[in-house]
């Protein structure tokens, strides 16, 4: 082969590998557009969704007011006491509540759905199943993405001991404070949300006993899975939604 033919050859292959490489380089921050900026367009139109369906459905179930009317005399007669009926059971996929995290700025505000599967966690927060249901005694726990998908947890490291977590289901405002800072655990340290949070780090959670409790979690680092960072709170308050909304997030 004659000089000339191999320097063509050599030519024609740096040239296709470096069409190859600037394709692919391409192809990369195309990717990366996609991941960082249309998952968080796309997931913030759903959460907006979410949010407007549950308060349409609130304003078709009024809430109840006190009443300043004097009671009828049939009202004064003794009536045999009744149980109230359960609440109906949280419905995979659904949206139920509200969350509202000052700390993370005052325009921040999620939807929780029931289940943690990935479709769900595209559309909002996330609540682990078969945790307590919220405001009752136990552990409610709620997972999120920490990035894509609207990163409704991006700030998750911020969060401080005595940062309130709000959240309401139409009828009632739940008032939670975060007890310290995130903590760091891996993924198989499934007792973070148990009904008495039992983390492998002993004491990690500082709750002795059963209370009335809230778990977030999501993933860290910041772009990865390998581990978890877990926040931990305690009730502090419950107001009814027509007495207006809780302190926490009037200051």
């Amino acid at each position: 082969m004659s000089t000339t033919s191999t320097t063509v050859t050599v030519r024609l292959i740096v040239r296709t590998f470096s069409e190859v490489c600037i394709t692919a380089g391409t192809l990369t921050v195309l990717f990366v557009a996609y991941v960082v900026f249309w998952t968080g367009v796309k997931a913030d139109t759903a959460m907006d969704g979410e949010i407007g369906r549950l308060r349409e459905r609130w304003e078709q179930t009024p809430v109840p007011i006190g009443t300043d009317e004097k009671p009828s005399q049939a009202a004064e007669l003794p009536t045999p006491t009744r149980t109230p009926p359960p609440p109906p059971p949280y419905r995979e996929g659904r949206p139920f509540a509200v969350m509202y995290i000052p700390r993370f700025g005052e325009q921040w505000h999620k939807p929780v759905l029931e289940g943690t599967g990935t479709g769900t966690l595209k559309k909002g927060l996330g609540h682990y199943a078969r945790t307590a249901r919220l405001g009752e005694t136990g552990n409610f726990s709620v997972a999120g993405h920490r990035r894509t998908y609207g990163d409704p947890f991006k700030d998750f490291p911020k969060l401080r001991p005595g940062d309130a977590v709000v959240l309401t289901d139409g009828t009632t405002w739940f008032t939670y404070r975060i007890v310290r800072k995130p903590y760091r655990t891996l993924p198989s340290d499934v007792g973070v949300i148990d009904p008495v949070p039992g983390p492998l780090q002993k004491d990690a959670a500082g709750f002795k006993g059963p209370g009335r409790y809230l778990t977030l979690t999501t993933c860290e680092p910041e772009w990865g899975h390998s581990h978890r960072l877990i926040a931990w709170a305690y009730m502090d308050a419950t107001q009814p939604v027509a007495e207006g909304k809780p302190e926490a997030l009037r200051s």
